[in-house]
């Protein structure tokens, strides 16, 4: 498979997982958090105007259904402002950018996030062992609190809260496979998987800030990936940020040791309601 195709496939079953993520919750949930979603050119655009972080706020899976035009995203940016939302991040893959990307940016005052690498791989070809002395296994619902507990450590979300529920809630989507590490009944590592067709895509994964270094993540890895390629996945697809220089990214080295191989780097693209200046009252051309 050529690039482009595999990056086709990556970004759209990101999208995907984003959108089971946000959209199967309690409505309980959903109304706290003010989710709403939409689709948009073939991707979608996701809204979670009252949550304590705006991590959930994204639009991401474009280029592909339809080209990357200035229309398109006034339609994403009408979206959110018709959301009331505050701040949302645009992901969109750098070989579906168009020429007059830097003009579109910006006109509606685009800051530019963090760096995350899209990486990827045959699952036939990926190899980790994953030795740990922890227990591995799916999350049970007794358990899908502490799980994301231990996701709001890792990424530095409130603990507790709307958002917390949110995540819990992944432990009961059918749809979702959600695995877990435990040090005796607590839950010390989390992370999840996503199936989209012949793809699985390893979904965010998080340790305990006291029980990193004892083999977790690589545990939690090969776990996934056995499990998508028993699911009849083909490839097995994933996202992590970009190390700054002089900082590690573990899981991203975890990932390269099984066989994951980047495709490139894809800048987050911020956009905040207060963005565009007066640009609603003149207009652009």
């Amino acid at each position: 498979m050529d690039k482009e195709e595999l990056s086709r496939l990556a970004e759209l079953a990101e999208a995907a997982f984003m959108v089971r993520y946000v959209v199967d919750v309690p409505e309980r949930v959903s109304s706290a958090l003010g989710t709403a979603d939409t689709g948009i050119g073939g991707g979608v655009a996701l809204s979670t105007r009252h949550g304590e972080t705006h991590y959930w706020s994204k639009a991401l899976g474009f280029g592909f259904a339809e080209p990357v035009t200035q229309d398109l995203m006034d339609r994403i940016f009408a979206f959110y402002r018709e959301q009331g939302t505050e701040v949302a991040t645009i992901q969109i893959a750098p070989g579906r950018l168009p020429a007059d990307w830097d003009e579109i940016r910006a006109a509606e005052r685009l800051e530019p996030g963090s760096v995350i690498i899209q990486l990827a791989c045959e699952l036939d070809a990926f190899r980790i062992e994953g030795v740990t002395d922890l227990r591995i296994g799916l999350v049970p619902s007794r358990d899908a609190d502490q799980w994301a507990d231990v996701f709001a450590q890792g990424f530095k979300w409130p603990r507790g809260g709307s958002v917390a529920e949110l995540v819990a809630a992944a432990v009961a989507n059918p749809r979702l496979h959600t695995y877990g590490a435990w040090d005796g009944d607590r839950v010390v590592a989390a992370a999840s998987l996503f199936v989209h067709g012949e793809v699985g895509v390893l979904a965010g994964a998080a340790t305990a800030p006291d029980h990193r270094g004892r083999g977790a993540q690589s545990a939690l890895i090969a776990a996934r990936a056995r499990a998508a390629a028993e699911a009849g996945c083909r490839w097995l697809v994933t996202q992590t940020w970009r190390p700054s220089p002089g900082s590690v990214n573990h899981s991203l080295n975890n990932m390269l040791r099984g066989g994951l191989v980047p495709l490139y780097d894809r800048q987050n693209w911020i956009w905040r309601s207060t963005g565009a200046g007066d640009r609603a009252v003149t207009g652009r051309e």
